[in-house]
């Protein structure tokens, strides 16, 4: 039985979430949304992951938007098979259908980003159909000028949306979590961005969960601190064995940070 896809805000325990971004059904990693290279058979990951101890497991189909298709249905139906986390599933969904095929397939939630800029009612339809608790406002953002702005498609399309406006429109629309990931640090390794998760998490109250940046354990521990938000996502340093979920989970416990048993 897998455990509750949803925890409230206010909750102690700190999430920590793979993220599988997905492309021909192999896993790949970047910088900066660009210079992709293989990370993996998805499915492998899936097992690996979810016996290391993740307490979520997030699949982006990662070119399902640009190629105008639907998110790959038979390869989550195998990632799902091997884990026993929460699961939540992104990438070309545009309708209630997109979002029922893929519940039938093993997702717990799903995920949705330039579809809802397009036509933000769907987060408003999505919540009404599955529930606030499935239903994950993905937002990619980068630094224009002096502003935090919205990108499409992969980050490869510039909106006039500024971020906090955006994510609190989808907050009210229904959004029962911000997956927030900031493109200038994305792939960086460099920690993640910590200034902008502030600000965004002391303006909402639903869950954010933090991506975009991390390298070493001690990010993960400084993005607790220092935001208070309540997830980290990260990819590559998972993906490539540089930071083993155990390993992290042990030191955020050390710098009382509460995390979920393995």
């Amino acid at each position: 039985m897998k455990s509750s896809p949803f925890r409230g805000r206010g909750g102690l325990t700190k999430r920590i979430i793979p993220c599988l971004d997905v492309k021909d059904g192999r896993t790949v990693k970047g910088v900066n949304f660009v210079d992709l290279r293989d990370a993996g058979d998805p499915v492998e990951l899936a097992w690996n992951y979810s016996q290391q101890g993740a307490d979520e497991l997030v699949f982006l189909d990662i070119t399902a938007t640009v190629e105008k298709r639907k998110t790959l249905v038979e390869l989550v139906k195998a990632v799902a098979r091997q884990i026993n986390i929460p699961f939540t599933i992104g990438g070309g969904i545009m309708e209630i259908a997109d979002a029922d095929a893929l519940l039938n397939a093993g997702a717990d939630k799903i995920s949705i980003n330039s579809a809802a800029v397009r036509n933000p009612a769907l987060i408003d339809e999505l919540a009404k159909a599955f529930g606030v608790q499935f239903v994950i406002v993905a937002v990619d953002t980068r630094v224009m000028g002096d502003k935090n702005i919205v990108h499409l498609n992969g980050g490869r399309l510039p909106t006039d949306k500024q971020t906090l406006d955006w994510i609190l429109e989808a907050e009210n629309r229904g959004a029962g979590e911000i997956l927030l990931t900031s493109m200038d640090h994305d792939g960086t390794k460099a920690g993640f961005d910590n200034g902008l998760l502030t600000k965004v998490n002391n303006a909402v109250n639903i869950p954010v969960i933090a991506s975009g940046g991390a390298g070493s354990v001690q990010h993960f521990v400084d993005v607790f601190e220092q935001t208070n938000v309540d997830a980290a996502l990260a990819a590559s340093v998972f993906h490539y064995g540089e930071i083993l979920i155990p390993d992290l989970k042990t030191v955020l416990r050390q710098n009382n940070i509460e995390v979920r048993e393995i």
